[in-house]
């Protein structure tokens, strides 16, 4: 069998994603319990105990989520989509564990004063941060606010990279097509394995020496997902899905055929876009999980668990593996819980 370092995985002949690979421990690990790994990270001025980010959709972040997910030392971004977003604008919400909002192209700079007044971080929230658009929008936000921390997505590739950083990007959101409700790559033909998509952006940034964060977005279904894009060099990962159907996302619990539901749905989706847009996102139905607080811990015994299998007493040392497997459709199956 085949190590691949990183290097390895980027210039493979296929695109891969999380599915197609796996971390493999080669050192004896001097950690005697998960406990002692440090999951801890600072990121864009904040200290989080857990390198976790809310995805900014309308049935996962709402104030209740983002308050929530600050008290377990995560970060929640707050969705534009619905009403959350007015109450902290007309002050009905104080909006002080609220550490991150996001804004559409459209919102006017006025709006955007008085979310800098409250928040840490604004995320630029589009489909695609390749657009002349949103690398003006970015100047002007960054030019007039300069001490705010901004965030845009999303990407696919590092070839842009650049551009975004020198138009103020504070970090960058990786991923097209990779969320289990969006049908871009269906829709357009747009898209890439999230591995592969990480792993270009990461070698970008080193390449021409950027300082620019990176958040693996979409794709991630496990804990064992968030310490792969750790270990590919994610300096957080963001969550949709995972994060889906708990206690604190926007939306009432449903009750059917004797289990409780709640609703998920795509950014680009029908019941988020009007009528006569073009769609790039479903909705669908998630079994209810109870708090976010049981996700977390799970994540982060997760995450701790791979940091002590592979040696690793800290995040800097996990985003340093270059110990690599790329399994086979048989092997991948092979890992799957028999039940």
């Amino acid at each position: 069998m085949k190590i691949y370092s990183k290097k390895g995985l980027n210039e493979f002949h296929q695109s891969l994603t999380y599915d197609d690979i796996s971390l493999i421990p080669t050192e004896i690990s001097r950690i005697k319990s998960r406990t002692e790994a440090n999951t801890s990270i600072d990121f864009l001025g904040l200290n989080l105990s857990l390198p976790v980010i809310s995805s900014p959709m309308d049935t996962v972040t709402g104030i209740e989520m983002a308050s929530m997910l600050t008290k377990l030392g995560c970060l929640g971004i707050l969705n534009r989509f619905d009403s959350s977003l007015e109450e902290i604008l007309r002050d009905k919400k104080n909006g002080n564990e609220i550490r991150a909002i996001s804004i559409a192209l459209n919102t006017t700079l006025s709006d955007v004063e008085k979310l800098v007044e409250k928040q840490n971080i604004i995320c630029l929230d589009t489909a695609n941060a390749n657009n002349q658009e949103v690398l003006k929008r970015t100047e002007e936000i960054k030019k007039k606010f300069g001490n705010i921390k901004l965030l845009v997505g999303n990407i696919a590739h590092g070839a842009t990279l650049q551009s975004l950083e020198n138009a103020g990007a504070d970090a960058v959101r990786v991923g097209i097509g990779s969320g289990s409700v969006c049908t871009t790559s269906i829709q357009t033909g747009i898209g890439i394995g999230q591995v592969s998509s990480l792993l270009n952006v990461v070698f970008a940034r080193e390449e021409k020496k950027l300082n620019i964060k990176i958040i693996a977005d979409g794709g991630v279904k496990s804990p064992g997902d968030v310490a792969k894009a750790i270990a590919l060099g994610a300096d957080a990962v963001m969550l949709g899905r995972m994060l889906s159907g708990t206690k604190e996302t926007p939306g009432e619990v449903i009750k059917y055929n004797g289990q409780l539901w709640k609703k998920y749905r795509g950014s680009a989706s029908f019941g988020v876009k009007m009528r006569n847009e073009f769609i790039e996102g479903e909705e669908t139905m998630v079994a209810y999980k109870g708090t976010v607080k049981n996700v977390i811990d799970n994540i982060s015994d997760g995450l701790r668990s791979s940091m002590s299998y592979m040696n690793c007493f800290n995040i800097s040392e996990l985003r340093k593996i270059e110990t690599f497997a790329i399994l086979s459709n048989s092997s991948y199956l092979e890992r799957l819980p028999k039940i």
